[in-house]
Protein backbone atom coordinates (compact mmCIF):
# COMPACT_ATOMS: atom_id res chain seq x y z
CA UNK A 1 0.00 0.00 0.00
CA UNK A 2 1.46 3.14 -0.85
CA UNK A 3 -0.13 5.59 1.38
CA UNK A 4 2.20 5.66 4.70
CA UNK A 5 -1.02 6.49 6.91
CA UNK A 6 -3.30 3.41 5.59
CA UNK A 7 -0.48 0.94 5.77
CA UNK A 8 -1.18 -1.88 8.76
CA UNK A 9 1.19 -2.96 11.48
CA UNK A 10 0.94 -6.54 9.81
CA UNK A 11 0.51 -5.95 5.92
CA UNK A 12 -2.74 -6.41 3.59
CA UNK A 13 -2.19 -10.13 3.93
CA UNK A 14 -4.50 -9.81 7.17
CA UNK A 15 -7.14 -8.24 5.73
CA UNK A 16 -11.07 -10.41 7.05
CA UNK A 17 -13.15 -11.54 4.32
CA UNK A 18 -15.70 -9.67 6.21
CA UNK A 19 -13.85 -6.40 6.07
CA UNK A 20 -15.85 -4.99 2.90
CA UNK A 21 -16.14 -1.07 3.36
CA UNK A 22 -13.86 0.92 0.38
CA UNK A 23 -11.78 3.16 3.01
CA UNK A 24 -9.12 1.57 5.36
CA UNK A 25 -9.88 3.72 7.85
CA UNK A 26 -13.72 2.52 7.70
CA UNK A 27 -12.41 -1.06 7.61
CA UNK A 28 -10.26 -0.10 11.23
CA UNK A 29 -13.60 1.19 12.24
CA UNK A 30 -15.23 -1.71 11.91
CA UNK A 31 -12.70 -3.86 13.57
CA UNK A 32 -13.05 -1.78 16.44
CA UNK A 33 -16.88 -2.13 16.85
CA UNK A 34 -16.82 -6.06 16.20
CA UNK A 35 -14.05 -6.98 18.74
CA UNK A 36 -14.85 -7.83 22.41
CA UNK A 37 -12.80 -5.32 23.83
CA UNK A 38 -15.30 -3.07 22.59
CA UNK A 39 -18.75 -5.03 23.77
CA UNK A 40 -17.02 -5.42 26.91
CA UNK A 41 -17.64 -1.53 27.56
CA UNK A 42 -20.68 -1.86 27.93
CA UNK A 43 -20.05 -3.34 31.51
CA UNK A 44 -17.57 -0.67 32.71
CA UNK A 45 -17.70 2.32 34.22
CA UNK A 46 -18.06 5.96 33.28
CA UNK A 47 -18.70 7.76 36.19
CA UNK A 48 -21.63 6.24 38.34
CA UNK A 49 -21.48 2.53 38.42
CA UNK A 50 -23.93 0.74 35.33
CA UNK A 51 -25.11 -1.75 38.18
CA UNK A 52 -25.99 0.83 40.66
CA UNK A 53 -28.06 2.76 38.79
CA UNK A 54 -30.21 1.25 36.01
CA UNK A 55 -29.98 1.74 32.32
CA UNK A 56 -30.08 5.68 32.49
CA UNK A 57 -26.43 6.02 32.85
CA UNK A 58 -23.50 6.22 30.64
CA UNK A 59 -20.88 3.36 30.52
CA UNK A 60 -17.59 3.54 28.08
CA UNK A 61 -19.20 2.48 25.11
CA UNK A 62 -21.72 4.55 25.05
CA UNK A 63 -19.39 7.40 26.14
CA UNK A 64 -17.10 6.03 23.48
CA UNK A 65 -20.21 6.11 21.02
CA UNK A 66 -20.62 9.90 21.56
CA UNK A 67 -17.10 11.03 21.49
CA UNK A 68 -17.24 9.45 17.73
CA UNK A 69 -20.07 11.24 17.12
CA UNK A 70 -18.69 14.64 18.49
CA UNK A 71 -15.31 13.97 17.23
CA UNK A 72 -16.46 13.17 13.65
CA UNK A 73 -18.37 16.57 13.59
CA UNK A 74 -15.37 18.44 14.64
CA UNK A 75 -13.98 16.59 12.22
CA UNK A 76 -15.47 18.46 9.23
CA UNK A 77 -15.39 21.21 10.72
CA UNK A 78 -11.33 21.82 10.85
CA UNK A 79 -9.32 23.68 8.73
CA UNK A 80 -8.54 21.02 5.94
CA UNK A 81 -5.88 23.00 4.35
CA UNK A 82 -3.77 23.57 7.38
CA UNK A 83 -4.57 19.75 8.33
CA UNK A 84 -3.22 18.46 5.09
CA UNK A 85 -0.05 20.50 6.09
CA UNK A 86 0.18 18.59 9.38
CA UNK A 87 -0.74 15.07 7.95
CA UNK A 88 -4.35 14.92 7.14
CA UNK A 89 -7.67 14.39 9.09
CA UNK A 90 -9.82 12.18 7.73
CA UNK A 91 -13.29 11.75 9.57
CA UNK A 92 -13.37 8.09 9.48
CA UNK A 93 -9.90 8.19 10.95
CA UNK A 94 -11.14 10.15 13.90
CA UNK A 95 -14.10 8.30 14.68
CA UNK A 96 -12.09 4.87 14.52
CA UNK A 97 -9.72 6.56 16.85
CA UNK A 98 -12.89 7.60 19.64
CA UNK A 99 -14.53 4.61 19.32
CA UNK A 100 -10.96 2.71 20.59
CA UNK A 101 -9.99 5.58 22.85
CA UNK A 102 -11.11 3.73 26.03
CA UNK A 103 -10.54 0.04 25.41
CA UNK A 104 -8.29 -0.36 27.92
CA UNK A 105 -10.57 1.31 30.96
CA UNK A 106 -10.35 -1.52 33.22
CA UNK A 107 -12.90 -2.22 35.49
CA UNK A 108 -14.72 0.84 37.97
CA UNK A 109 -13.31 3.19 34.96
CA UNK A 110 -10.41 5.86 36.87
CA UNK A 111 -10.61 4.26 40.01
CA UNK A 112 -9.34 0.97 38.60
CA UNK A 113 -6.93 2.65 36.81
CA UNK A 114 -5.56 4.25 39.51
CA UNK A 115 -4.90 0.91 41.92
CA UNK A 116 -3.81 -1.32 39.04
CA UNK A 117 -1.01 1.54 38.42
CA UNK A 118 -0.26 1.69 42.12
CA UNK A 119 -0.46 -2.35 42.39
CA UNK A 120 1.76 -2.94 39.10
CA UNK A 121 4.25 -0.27 40.48
CA UNK A 122 4.54 -0.96 43.75
CA UNK A 123 3.58 -4.66 44.37
CA UNK A 124 4.42 -6.14 41.06
CA UNK A 125 7.72 -3.92 40.01
CA UNK A 126 6.69 -3.00 36.49
CA UNK A 127 8.49 0.09 35.49
CA UNK A 128 5.69 1.02 33.46
CA UNK A 129 2.68 0.20 35.80
CA UNK A 130 -0.69 0.39 34.64
CA UNK A 131 -2.15 3.50 32.19
CA UNK A 132 -5.88 3.21 30.17
CA UNK A 133 -4.45 4.97 27.11
CA UNK A 134 -1.16 2.94 26.98
CA UNK A 135 -3.58 -0.24 27.53
CA UNK A 136 -5.68 0.40 24.65
CA UNK A 137 -2.95 0.63 22.45
CA UNK A 138 -1.39 -2.52 23.70
CA UNK A 139 -4.87 -3.75 23.06
CA UNK A 140 -5.32 -2.67 19.08
CA UNK A 141 -1.87 -3.70 18.62
CA UNK A 142 -0.77 -7.11 20.41
CA UNK A 143 -3.48 -8.71 22.65
CA UNK A 144 -6.06 -10.17 20.76
CA UNK A 145 -5.50 -13.21 19.22
CA UNK A 146 -7.18 -14.67 15.50
CA UNK A 147 -5.79 -18.07 14.69
CA UNK A 148 -2.76 -19.15 16.62
CA UNK A 149 -1.28 -15.33 15.76
CA UNK A 150 -1.09 -12.49 18.85
CA UNK A 151 -1.68 -9.81 16.24
CA UNK A 152 -3.90 -6.90 17.82
CA UNK A 153 -6.35 -5.09 15.50
CA UNK A 154 -4.10 -4.94 12.81
CA UNK A 155 -5.17 -1.09 12.65
CA UNK A 156 -3.46 1.02 9.72
CA UNK A 157 -0.83 3.81 10.92
CA UNK A 158 -2.87 6.72 10.50
CA UNK A 159 -5.41 5.34 12.93
CA UNK A 160 -2.99 3.90 15.76
CA UNK A 161 -1.33 7.46 15.67
CA UNK A 162 -4.97 9.15 16.05
CA UNK A 163 -5.40 7.04 19.09
CA UNK A 164 -2.41 8.48 21.65
CA UNK A 165 -3.49 11.31 23.50
CA UNK A 166 -0.20 11.27 25.19
CA UNK A 167 2.33 10.41 22.31
CA UNK A 168 4.96 9.27 24.48
CA UNK A 169 6.17 6.37 26.80
CA UNK A 170 6.35 6.42 30.65
CA UNK A 171 9.84 7.11 30.52
CA UNK A 172 10.32 9.06 27.80
CA UNK A 173 12.37 12.88 28.26
CA UNK A 174 8.84 15.00 27.34
CA UNK A 175 8.31 14.90 31.36
CA UNK A 176 11.61 17.12 31.65
CA UNK A 177 9.96 19.92 29.10
CA UNK A 178 9.51 23.43 30.55
CA UNK A 179 6.59 23.44 30.20
CA UNK A 180 5.96 19.62 29.95
CA UNK A 181 3.07 18.50 27.82
CA UNK A 182 -0.20 17.77 29.28
CA UNK A 183 -0.77 14.43 31.04
CA UNK A 184 3.62 14.04 31.43
CA UNK A 185 4.04 14.79 34.97
CA UNK A 186 4.84 12.03 37.42
CA UNK A 187 2.25 9.82 39.41
CA UNK A 188 1.94 12.16 42.94
CA UNK A 189 3.32 9.24 44.85
CA UNK A 190 5.98 9.12 42.48
CA UNK A 191 8.29 11.21 41.63
CA UNK A 192 10.64 9.86 39.76
CA UNK A 193 8.27 7.31 38.39
CA UNK A 194 7.89 8.39 34.86
CA UNK A 195 5.14 10.74 33.73
CA UNK A 196 1.87 10.22 34.81
CA UNK A 197 -0.30 9.57 31.95
CA UNK A 198 1.18 8.00 28.66
CA UNK A 199 0.13 6.38 25.22
CA UNK A 200 2.19 3.23 25.02
CA UNK A 201 4.00 0.52 27.39
CA UNK A 202 7.57 0.04 26.09
CA UNK A 203 6.94 -3.25 24.75
CA UNK A 204 4.80 -1.14 22.35
CA UNK A 205 7.14 1.98 21.52
CA UNK A 206 8.24 0.66 18.51
CA UNK A 207 4.84 0.13 16.89
CA UNK A 208 4.21 3.32 18.40
CA UNK A 209 6.91 5.54 16.93
CA UNK A 210 5.82 3.25 13.55
CA UNK A 211 2.49 4.72 14.06
CA UNK A 212 3.82 8.53 14.09
CA UNK A 213 6.75 8.11 11.09
CA UNK A 214 4.05 9.49 8.66
CA UNK A 215 3.84 12.28 10.77
CA UNK A 216 7.45 13.41 11.10
CA UNK A 217 8.39 16.89 10.62
CA UNK A 218 4.60 18.04 10.25
CA UNK A 219 3.94 17.46 13.90
CA UNK A 220 6.07 18.05 16.89
CA UNK A 221 7.63 14.37 18.24
CA UNK A 222 5.23 14.98 21.73
CA UNK A 223 2.49 16.30 19.91
CA UNK A 224 -0.37 14.62 18.95
CA UNK A 225 -1.65 14.53 15.27
CA UNK A 226 -4.45 16.14 13.89
CA UNK A 227 -6.60 13.59 14.29
CA UNK A 228 -5.46 12.61 17.83
CA UNK A 229 -6.14 16.37 19.13
CA UNK A 230 -9.77 16.34 17.31
CA UNK A 231 -10.28 12.86 19.47
CA UNK A 232 -9.28 14.41 22.95
CA UNK A 233 -11.30 17.23 22.50
CA UNK A 234 -14.51 15.43 21.36
CA UNK A 235 -13.22 13.64 24.56
CA UNK A 236 -13.21 16.77 26.84
CA UNK A 237 -16.64 17.53 25.32
CA UNK A 238 -18.27 14.58 26.02
CA UNK A 239 -17.13 14.22 29.63
CA UNK A 240 -17.95 17.85 30.30
CA UNK A 241 -21.92 17.55 29.32
CA UNK A 242 -23.09 14.06 28.80
CA UNK A 243 -21.86 12.70 31.98
CA UNK A 244 -23.90 15.60 33.71
CA UNK A 245 -26.98 14.34 32.11
CA UNK A 246 -26.27 10.99 34.62
CA UNK A 247 -25.78 12.50 37.81
CA UNK A 248 -28.71 14.87 37.25
CA UNK A 249 -30.86 11.93 36.49
CA UNK A 250 -29.77 10.08 39.69
CA UNK A 251 -30.51 12.70 41.67
CA UNK A 252 -26.55 13.50 42.86
CA UNK A 253 -26.12 17.25 41.51
CA UNK A 254 -27.74 19.55 43.70
CA UNK A 255 -28.36 22.76 42.69
CA UNK A 256 -28.06 24.30 45.83
CA UNK A 257 -24.54 23.79 46.67
CA UNK A 258 -23.63 24.59 43.23
CA UNK A 259 -25.20 27.74 43.25
CA UNK A 260 -24.21 28.60 46.61
CA UNK A 261 -20.40 28.02 44.98
CA UNK A 262 -20.70 29.98 41.68
CA UNK A 263 -22.62 32.36 42.83
CA UNK A 264 -20.14 33.54 46.17
CA UNK A 265 -17.28 33.49 43.34
CA UNK A 266 -19.13 36.20 41.55
CA UNK A 267 -19.66 38.12 44.53
CA UNK A 268 -16.19 38.34 46.27
CA UNK A 269 -14.20 37.13 43.09
CA UNK A 270 -10.09 37.08 43.77
CA UNK A 271 -10.70 38.22 47.24
CA UNK A 272 -12.43 35.01 47.72
CA UNK A 273 -11.31 33.30 50.98
CA UNK A 274 -10.18 29.92 50.16
CA UNK A 275 -11.98 28.04 53.21
CA UNK A 276 -15.04 29.31 52.00
CA UNK A 277 -18.17 29.39 49.60
CA UNK A 278 -16.62 30.53 46.26
CA UNK A 279 -12.97 29.30 47.23
CA UNK A 280 -12.95 26.23 45.15
CA UNK A 281 -13.75 27.97 42.23
CA UNK A 282 -11.26 30.53 43.04
CA UNK A 283 -8.59 27.77 43.67
CA UNK A 284 -9.65 26.62 39.90
CA UNK A 285 -9.04 30.47 38.92
CA UNK A 286 -5.52 30.20 40.43
CA UNK A 287 -4.68 26.74 39.00
CA UNK A 288 -5.31 27.30 35.35
CA UNK A 289 -3.02 30.52 35.37
CA UNK A 290 -0.50 28.12 36.59
CA UNK A 291 -0.65 26.23 34.60
CA UNK A 292 -2.41 27.05 31.54
CA UNK A 293 -1.55 30.53 31.24
CA UNK A 294 -1.45 29.83 27.52
CA UNK A 295 -5.25 30.03 27.68
CA UNK A 296 -6.14 31.33 30.79
CA UNK A 297 -8.09 34.36 31.02
CA UNK A 298 -10.18 36.27 33.65
CA UNK A 299 -12.83 37.81 31.65
CA UNK A 300 -13.72 34.57 30.06
CA UNK A 301 -13.83 32.62 33.38
CA UNK A 302 -15.99 35.21 34.75
CA UNK A 303 -18.19 34.83 31.51
CA UNK A 304 -18.22 31.02 31.98
CA UNK A 305 -19.34 31.20 35.58
CA UNK A 306 -22.10 33.02 34.29
CA UNK A 307 -23.10 31.03 31.96
CA UNK A 308 -23.22 28.11 33.93
CA UNK A 309 -25.07 29.19 36.31
CA UNK A 310 -27.47 30.36 33.96
CA UNK A 311 -28.07 27.40 31.84
CA UNK A 312 -27.07 24.94 34.36
CA UNK A 313 -27.66 25.86 37.78
CA UNK A 314 -31.11 28.20 37.17
CA UNK A 315 -31.81 25.76 33.77
CA UNK A 316 -31.18 21.90 33.91
CA UNK A 317 -30.76 21.73 37.89
CA UNK A 318 -33.73 23.95 38.39
CA UNK A 319 -36.19 21.21 38.51
CA UNK A 320 -35.12 18.09 39.93
CA UNK A 321 -35.53 14.57 37.23
CA UNK A 322 -38.76 13.09 37.08
CA UNK A 323 -38.64 10.71 34.52
CA UNK A 324 -40.83 12.35 32.73
CA UNK A 325 -40.73 13.23 29.00
CA UNK A 326 -40.65 16.72 30.22
CA UNK A 327 -37.94 16.30 32.02
CA UNK A 328 -35.97 13.51 29.31
CA UNK A 329 -36.95 16.78 26.49
CA UNK A 330 -34.99 19.51 29.31
CA UNK A 331 -31.98 17.27 29.27
CA UNK A 332 -31.74 16.24 25.89
CA UNK A 333 -31.90 20.29 25.12
CA UNK A 334 -29.23 21.01 27.14
CA UNK A 335 -27.35 18.59 25.96
CA UNK A 336 -27.04 19.54 22.42
CA UNK A 337 -26.99 23.38 23.08
CA UNK A 338 -24.21 23.01 24.67
CA UNK A 339 -22.64 19.87 22.07
CA UNK A 340 -23.04 22.26 19.35
CA UNK A 341 -21.56 25.66 20.82
CA UNK A 342 -18.33 23.83 21.82
CA UNK A 343 -17.79 21.85 18.37
CA UNK A 344 -18.99 25.30 16.87
CA UNK A 345 -16.22 26.99 18.47
CA UNK A 346 -13.25 24.60 17.35
CA UNK A 347 -9.93 26.27 16.28
CA UNK A 348 -7.31 24.46 14.27
CA UNK A 349 -3.47 26.03 15.13
CA UNK A 350 -0.77 26.19 13.32
CA UNK A 351 1.64 26.06 16.26
CA UNK A 352 -0.02 25.14 19.51
CA UNK A 353 1.14 25.68 22.96
CA UNK A 354 2.73 23.00 24.02
CA UNK A 355 0.42 21.75 26.79
CA UNK A 356 -2.55 22.17 23.96
CA UNK A 357 -2.58 20.49 20.53
CA UNK A 358 -3.84 21.61 16.82
CA UNK A 359 -7.32 21.50 17.29
CA UNK A 360 -8.75 23.17 20.23
CA UNK A 361 -11.74 24.72 21.75
CA UNK A 362 -11.73 29.23 21.55
CA UNK A 363 -10.73 30.92 24.72
CA UNK A 364 -14.29 31.30 25.77
CA UNK A 365 -15.48 27.30 25.31
CA UNK A 366 -12.23 26.41 27.15
CA UNK A 367 -13.09 28.41 30.05
CA UNK A 368 -16.81 26.85 30.13
CA UNK A 369 -15.76 23.12 29.74
CA UNK A 370 -13.69 23.86 32.22
CA UNK A 371 -15.85 25.38 34.68
CA UNK A 372 -18.24 22.18 33.66
CA UNK A 373 -16.00 19.72 34.64
CA UNK A 374 -14.96 21.74 38.39
CA UNK A 375 -19.00 20.86 38.98
CA UNK A 376 -18.22 17.19 38.34
CA UNK A 377 -15.46 17.15 39.89
CA UNK A 378 -16.47 19.49 42.75
CA UNK A 379 -19.82 18.23 43.40
CA UNK A 380 -20.07 14.25 42.62
CA UNK A 381 -16.48 13.10 43.03
CA UNK A 382 -15.50 14.46 45.60
CA UNK A 383 -18.14 13.38 47.80
CA UNK A 384 -17.79 11.37 50.61
CA UNK A 385 -20.44 8.71 49.54
CA UNK A 386 -18.59 8.23 46.65
CA UNK A 387 -15.35 7.72 48.08
CA UNK A 388 -17.12 5.02 50.38
CA UNK A 389 -18.45 2.96 47.34
CA UNK A 390 -15.19 3.19 45.57
CA UNK A 391 -12.81 2.42 48.61
CA UNK A 392 -14.69 -0.44 48.20
CA UNK A 393 -14.20 -1.25 44.71
CA UNK A 394 -10.50 -0.50 44.60
CA UNK A 395 -9.91 -2.95 47.75
CA UNK A 396 -11.53 -5.23 45.58
CA UNK A 397 -9.27 -4.45 42.31
CA UNK A 398 -5.83 -5.33 44.70
CA UNK A 399 -6.95 -8.38 46.12
CA UNK A 400 -8.29 -9.54 42.71
CA UNK A 401 -4.64 -9.30 41.70
CA UNK A 402 -3.09 -10.62 44.62
CA UNK A 403 -5.35 -13.51 44.37
CA UNK A 404 -4.67 -14.40 40.77
CA UNK A 405 -1.00 -13.84 41.58
CA UNK A 406 -1.09 -16.65 43.87
CA UNK A 407 -3.01 -19.18 41.49
CA UNK A 408 -0.37 -18.01 39.25
CA UNK A 409 2.35 -19.28 41.20
CA UNK A 410 1.00 -22.67 43.09
CA UNK A 411 2.55 -25.57 41.45
CA UNK A 412 -0.50 -27.90 42.52
CA UNK A 413 -2.62 -25.63 39.64
CA UNK A 414 0.08 -25.25 37.37
CA UNK A 415 -2.48 -27.48 34.98
CA UNK A 416 -5.80 -25.68 35.98
CA UNK A 417 -4.53 -22.03 35.19
CA UNK A 418 -7.23 -20.48 32.94
CA UNK A 419 -6.39 -20.35 29.46
CA UNK A 420 -6.51 -16.87 28.87
CA UNK A 421 -4.18 -15.79 31.79
CA UNK A 422 -1.89 -18.48 30.19
CA UNK A 423 -2.13 -16.87 27.17
CA UNK A 424 -1.02 -13.65 28.48
CA UNK A 425 1.97 -15.01 30.61
CA UNK A 426 2.85 -16.30 27.59
CA UNK A 427 2.57 -13.08 25.56
CA UNK A 428 4.06 -11.14 28.23
CA UNK A 429 7.24 -13.52 28.92
CA UNK A 430 7.78 -12.95 25.04
CA UNK A 431 8.06 -9.48 24.98
CA UNK A 432 11.34 -9.55 27.55
CA UNK A 433 14.57 -9.88 26.33
CA UNK A 434 16.19 -12.95 27.02
CA UNK A 435 18.01 -12.61 29.97
CA UNK A 436 15.74 -9.99 31.81
CA UNK A 437 16.37 -10.35 35.57
CA UNK A 438 13.13 -12.11 37.37
CA UNK A 439 11.50 -12.78 33.56
CA UNK A 440 8.95 -14.67 34.96
CA UNK A 441 7.75 -13.25 37.77
CA UNK A 442 7.09 -9.63 35.36
CA UNK A 443 5.21 -11.41 32.34
CA UNK A 444 3.00 -12.84 35.27
CA UNK A 445 2.43 -9.16 36.80
CA UNK A 446 1.73 -7.86 33.00
CA UNK A 447 -0.63 -10.52 32.40
CA UNK A 448 -2.62 -10.25 35.48
CA UNK A 449 -2.80 -6.58 35.15
CA UNK A 450 -4.03 -7.51 31.50
CA UNK A 451 -6.57 -10.24 32.74
CA UNK A 452 -8.13 -7.92 34.99
CA UNK A 453 -8.10 -4.94 32.87
CA UNK A 454 -10.06 -6.93 30.71
CA UNK A 455 -12.84 -7.66 32.96
CA UNK A 456 -16.10 -5.85 33.19
CA UNK A 457 -17.00 -4.38 36.69
CA UNK A 458 -19.25 -7.70 37.29
CA UNK A 459 -16.76 -10.11 35.86
CA UNK A 460 -14.28 -8.42 38.71
CA UNK A 461 -17.21 -8.40 41.39
CA UNK A 462 -17.83 -12.23 40.56
CA UNK A 463 -14.32 -13.65 39.74
CA UNK A 464 -13.35 -12.40 43.34
CA UNK A 465 -16.53 -13.91 45.16
CA UNK A 466 -15.64 -17.09 44.13
CA UNK A 467 -11.61 -16.57 44.76
CA UNK A 468 -12.40 -15.85 48.06
CA UNK A 469 -14.99 -18.61 48.61
CA UNK A 470 -18.24 -16.98 48.26
CA UNK A 471 -20.16 -17.82 45.32
CA UNK A 472 -21.64 -20.96 45.27
CA UNK A 473 -22.24 -21.29 41.62
CA UNK A 474 -19.51 -23.81 40.60
CA UNK A 475 -20.30 -23.75 37.11
CA UNK A 476 -21.43 -20.44 36.16
CA UNK A 477 -18.25 -18.79 37.12
CA UNK A 478 -16.75 -19.93 34.40
CA UNK A 479 -17.83 -17.52 32.43
CA UNK A 480 -15.03 -14.96 33.87
CA UNK A 481 -12.23 -16.57 32.52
Amino acid sequence: MDDPRAQRLFGDRLVAPGDLAASPFRVDRDRIVASPFFARLAGVTQVISPGGAGLLVHNRMTHSLKVAQVARAIAERVDHDLADKLGGCDPDVVEAAALAHDLGHPPFGHLGERVLDRVARQRLRLSDGFEGNAQSYRIVTSTESRGQAIIGLNLTNAVRAAILKYPWTRRDPQRFMDPAPRGAAPPPDDPEGGSLKFGAYSTEAGDMRAARAPFAGRVADWQQTVEASVMDTADDIAYAIHDLEDVHRVGVLQQGAVATELMAWQRWGRSTDLTRAGGAIESLRRQLHRKDGWMADDDAFSAAVELVRAELVDGLLARPFDGSLDAESQVAAFSATWTRRLVESVETIADPAVRSGHVQLATAQWHEVQILKFVQNRFVLARPDLALHQRGQGRLVASLVDALMAWLVDPDEEERIPSRLRDLVELAEAELPAGTPERIDRARGRAVVDFVAGLTDNQAVGLMQALSGKSRQLWTDAFVL
